[in-house]
């Protein structure tokens, strides 16, 4: 007779331990979901901060217009881009005509400068300041009703890129690079020293008379140039300028991932700030108060004194230039500094320049460089030359800028500092030299 097979008998004690191994794998499970979505959260949190969040975060503002970082990144990755490829042609230019010690220097300081303005740091700050100065160069002209159209975007790029409409660049209005001479008074002629005027000097010619023997219908032959045609150079085609156009596209967008409506955006602000400076400079007149002034520079007040009492007593400035001044640039030329405006030279010398009278002789002024006797030769309102008038005219814009900030609301953030591209770079190999 076959043995019953024995019944499991399940106790409360063993069902109770069930229930606790059932819920410790509940906890268990969902500690391990709850964990897995904190960290998908994260990492999505972290491609979205990254690609959504951050790009529109404003590393300034500017009177409540702000400045994203997406747009501060693409602008220094074009500025980066534009100084890495001055030092590239810098750096070719260097190789070939560098041979001799002065011009190697020369070069390499160039390079030097460059790398400089590569730092990020640097490089961040400025492109920051200089969007500033959009932002607010983009507020005058819509309070002036200025625009800007895609037409003279167009235009910008197609002469960027050197295609013109007509065939070759608008003709521009000359500008004279000469200042006209002021006449002189008897007292200046009196204070400067004699100059020789140069004079053209002309080479005798002589005249060989060719004689025809008698009988004959031969002329005497003139003389014949041999002129050498150049060959036709081949028209720039508006087919041409697109087919230029999309490469620099293409590298804009290999090279730092700038796409041609972030190009453009960029490129329109240099439109914008011709326009509103050409308003805001419009009355603006390039001359200025100047004077022409002499020197002695001397390295003690006791030696300025000693020549101060000679000058008093008769003797000779230009003389007395060469003999004491130890200013090599002008010693042997009387001391003659030409016309200067102000801030030309130091504030303690201008100063006195400009408050003395036609023909007077200073007491004696100390600068950072010695002490000088000072002797105004001329003092009027002049006209500038071309250089000096966009100078003055730069000069004058930024102060207008500057203004303008005073009285604008503007703040930056410091992260700015943290999300400077260091790309596109210089080649390593070539910062060794």
């Amino acid at each position: 007779m076959a043995k019953r097979r024995g019944t499991k008998t399940v106790t409360k004690k063993h069902l109770a331990r069930l229930e606790r191994e059932q819920r410790q794998r509940r906890i268990i499970l969902i500690s391990s979901v709850v964990v897995l979505l904190i960290v998908v959260v994260l990492i999505g949190y972290g491609i979205i901060e990254q690609a959504v969040i951050e790009p529109n975060q404003p590393v300034a503002m500017v009177d409540e217009e702000k400045i994203t970082t997406a747009d501060f990144q693409n602008r220094v990755k074009y500025q980066r881009r534009q100084l890495v490829q001055q030092y590239l042609g810098t750096y070719q230019n260097m190789q070939m005509f560098g041979e001799d010690e002065n011009t190697q220097a020369f070069f390499q300081q160039s390079l030097n400068q460059i790398e400089f303005q590569l730092d990020p740091v640097t490089l961040g700050q400025q492109t920051l300041e200089t969007m500033i100065d959009d932002v607010i160069i983009r507020q005058e002209a819509e309070r002036r009703g200025i625009d800007v159209t895609d037409e003279e975007v167009d235009k910008y790029l197609e002469e960027a890129i050197g295609y013109f409409e007509g065939g070759t660049p608008p003709t521009q209005t000359p500008v004279p690079t000469s200042l006209p001479t002021s006449t002189l008074s008897p007292t200046q002629l009196a204070l400067i020293p004699p100059t020789t005027t140069p004079t053209a000097t002309t080479t005798p010619t002589t005249t060989k008379t060719t004689s025809t023997p008698e009988g004959t219908d031969l002329e005497p032959s003139e003389p014949t140039s041999t002129v050498t045609e150049l060959p036709t150079p081949t028209p720039f085609t508006y087919e041409a300028y697109q087919e230029l156009y999309n490469q620099v596209l293409t590298s804009f967008e290999e090279d730092i991932s700038l796409s041609e409506k972030e190009l453009r955006d960029i490129l329109i602000n240099e439109l914008y700030r011709q326009k509103v400076k050409d308003v805001i400079l419009v009355d603006i007149k390039c001359e200025q108060d100047q004077v022409w002034a002499r020197h002695i520079l001397v390295e003690d007040e006791e030696t300025a004194q000693e020549v101060l009492t000679k000058l008093k007593s008769g003797e000779d400035f230009s003389l007395l230039a060469a003999q004491y001044s130890t200013d090599e640039s002008n010693k042997d030329n009387g001391g003659d500094l030409g016309w200067f405006s102000v801030g030309r030279m130091v504030p303690e010398f201008e100063q006195v320049a400009f408050n003395l009278n036609v023909s007077q002789i200073s007491e004696p002024v100390e600068t950072q460089f010695g002490w000088h006797i000072i002797q105004t030769l001329g003092h009027e309102v002049r006209p500038l030359s071309a250089l000096e008038c966009n100078q003055f005219k730069d000069q004058e814009f930024t102060n207008w800028l500057e203004q303008q900030k005073l009285i604008s609301s503007i703040e930056r953030f410091d992260y700015w500092r943290e999300r400077v591209p260091t790309e596109p770079s210089i080649p390593p190999n070539l910062t060794q030299f």
